[in-house]
């Protein structure tokens, strides 16, 4: 597996088995070994990733941090761990800031497992910043932290080109955040900037009171807006061509956004088996299909999303779907290895799709699921 596929594997681990990482060797276990092994380097060699890494010039006898990472013959990784429940503060840098100083390191990695935060020295030279440059959810990859983290892999690790971007991540990421926390809690300022030639009147406490949700909500339904008009974007390049299926949805069916996130999420899952290209959405009055080569006779998934109980229907060899209870989409990821396993029966020979009678399946077997009480789908 390449690097990408290997990041996924651990991520999915977190997303699954959190529960169970509760202290910090669970999480060196887990979560950083599996992390490290993903970006190339040799976890079982003690000359590549040291445990326990300590330095006599720091001072403080017996002061360890959790493992140092070698790249060539020198020290370039320091990693501080801590429980999975513990936030990550500025005081837990202390034991990095003092190693640091006093080594090759030129990053610095505190995590409890789940928050990542990547540090280096872009303010004093040998003096780490306590402001990461890079700071993510190990269950939320996305394409382009998958990119930043290729550049820490031990085949592409590159100090000077890893500062680089560091100086600009570190802006960015902070200028995020601070937006972020603007959506969720506008300040007095901001909400008088945006009100300004909407209302007329003396700005008093009140009238700040009244807009203040009204900017919050604006901020919202600008990013659903905008996330839902690039799904739907990429909804009409996926069934441009297909004639009836374009009819269907202007004329008679309603394809909703979570219909359209369920496709995508259903098609991430399988592209290590099937190119993204075979991958095809038709959507019907009473589900959504998930089809491969657009072709009735090969279905993948259906999306039963239209009642008030979520259901995803997966077929066996001989067709047959069983429905699977969902609560929330992110379940949908619960049943990547029964996905992965109905894309594989047309992994290895694509048919001529034109010479196949385009007949739906028929049989259907329910399978409730746990329901909510029980969290997660079964699989």
């Amino acid at each position: 597996m390449g690097v990408e596929e290997s990041l996924s594997v651990v991520s999915e681990r977190l997303k699954n088995h959190s529960s169970a990482i509760l202290t910090e060797e669970a999480v060196k276990t887990a979560i950083i070994l599996p992390f490290l092994s993903a970006l190339g380097y040799d976890v079982f060699n003690p000359n590549e990733v040291i445990p326990e890494f300590t330095a006599d010039a720091v001072g403080k006898k017996g002061e360890r941090v959790d493992y140092a990472v070698k790249v060539g013959d020198k020290i370039r990784i320091l990693i501080e761990c801590k429980p999975i429940s513990m936030p990550l503060d500025k005081v837990h840098l202390a034991q990095l800031y003092r190693y640091f100083s006093v080594t090759s390191a030129k990053f610095a990695l505190l995590t409890n497992g789940r928050t990542f935060n990547f540090h280096t020295d872009l303010e004093e030279p040998n003096k780490l910043d306590t402001i990461p440059f890079l700071s993510f959810d190990l269950s939320d990859l996305q394409g382009q932290l998958i990119v930043e983290l290729k550049r820490f892999s031990r085949d592409e690790f590159d100090v000077d080109g890893i500062r680089a971007s560091a100086s600009r991540l570190k802006y960015t990421s902070a200028l995020k955040r601070k937006i972020g926390q603007l959506f969720d809690n506008p300040t007095e300022d901001l909400v008088r900037l945006l009100s300004t030639g909407l209302y007329e009147g003396r700005f008093t406490a009140a009238i700040l009171e009244q807009f203040a949700p009204l900017v919050k909500s604006a901020f919202r339904d600008l990013v659903r807006e905008s996330v839902q008009s690039r799904l739907s974007s990429a909804l009409a390049e996926t069934i441009q061509g297909d004639e009836p299926a374009a009819e269907a949805l202007e004329d008679e069916v309603e394809t909703t956004p979570e219909e359209i996130e369920g496709y995508l999420i259903v098609k991430a899952i399988v592209r290590d088996v099937l190119p993204p290209s075979r991958i095809f959405m038709r959507d019907q009055k009473s589900y959504c299909g998930i089809l491969v080569d657009n072709n009735n006779r090969k279905p993948l998934a259906r999306l039963h999303f239209n009642r008030g109980t979520k259901y995803v229907g997966l077929f066996d060899a001989e067709k047959k779907e069983t429905r699977t209870r969902i609560d929330t989409l992110d379940q949908i990821y619960d049943l990547a290895p029964r996905l992965r396993e109905a894309a594989a029966q047309y992994a290895v020979t694509k048919k001529d799709v034109s010479a196949e009678p385009d007949v739906a399946p028929a049989d259907i077997v329910e399978d409730l699921g746990p329901g909510p009480a029980q969290g997660h789908a079964g699989a």
